[in-house]
């Protein structure tokens, strides 16, 4: 049933009443809230600006690092390794994780071609213990501080600490299995290391001269692991 002319005409408006009503309302509260609102639009304003600000200069430092490890590597190229440890230092304890790294790898190298292995072990222990370094860089220079002190660890000691990287499924298990097997002679436990050696030798991911090695050693331990290569390899 269609609705009586004046019925149409209460609900227009009331509708018009209603949005104008809506109208007033924003209109008020923008009104009542200029102060507030403004405040609010230059806070956010300042804060979008300072996070661009600081994501911008965070590249533009590491921009900077980089181009100054550049200049380390040229020196050291040129044989002024005199420049070297100060200008090692501020890039030593950079932000950028890789340019830390980076930095430390360079000290330690620069150490060991000083004849300063103590340094050198220092600072592959300072990367293998910071817990905000990526796993790869801690486990290479675990690796390298423990060639090192090889010869001033204990048997078992040298065994813990390769334990993580000692593991067929590690990219580092070749150098690690094969200190953990001159390891486990040095505790006289000749078969364990003879077979540690032909572990290695039959892990593909090793390098061929590895495995060929840990043949040889293997055999001499007691252990045929000869099967293990190709017979190219052999």
């Amino acid at each position: 049933m269609a609705l009586p002319p004046t019925t149409e005409i209460n609900e227009t408006f009331l509708r018009e009443v209603d949005e104008n009503l809506r109208r007033d309302r924003v209109h008020d509260f923008f009104r009542d809230n200029r102060g507030l609102l403004i405040a609010a639009l230059i806070l956010f304003l300042a804060t979008a600006g300072g996070i661009i600000w600081w994501q911008q200069h965070q590249i533009d430092k590491s921009g900077e690092e980089v181009e100054q490890l550049a200049k380390v590597y040229r020196d050291i190229g040129d044989s002024k390794l005199d420049k070297v440890p100060a200008e090692i230092g501020p890039l030593a304890s950079s932000s950028s994780k890789s340019v830390r790294a980076s930095a430390l790898f360079t000290r330690a190298a620069l150490a060991l071609e000083q004849n300063d292995s103590a340094l050198a072990s220092t600072t592959y222990g300072a990367i293998a213990n910071d817990s905000s370094m990526p796993q790869p860089y801690r486990d290479a220079a675990l690796l390298r501080q423990t060639t090192l002190d090889f010869d001033k660890l204990k048997p078992e000691e040298v065994i813990s600490r390769l334990a993580p990287l000692a593991k067929p499924d590690s990219a580092w298990f070749g150098s690690a299995g094969e200190m953990t097997a001159m390891a486990l002679i040095k505790q006289g436990k000749t078969l364990e290391a003879g077979k540690s050696f032909a572990a290695i030798a039959a892990n593909k991911d090793v390098p061929v001269s590895m495995r060929a090695r840990a043949v040889q050693v293997a055999g001499t331990l007691g252990v045929d692991a000869s099967a293990a290569l190709p017979p190219s390899a052999q």
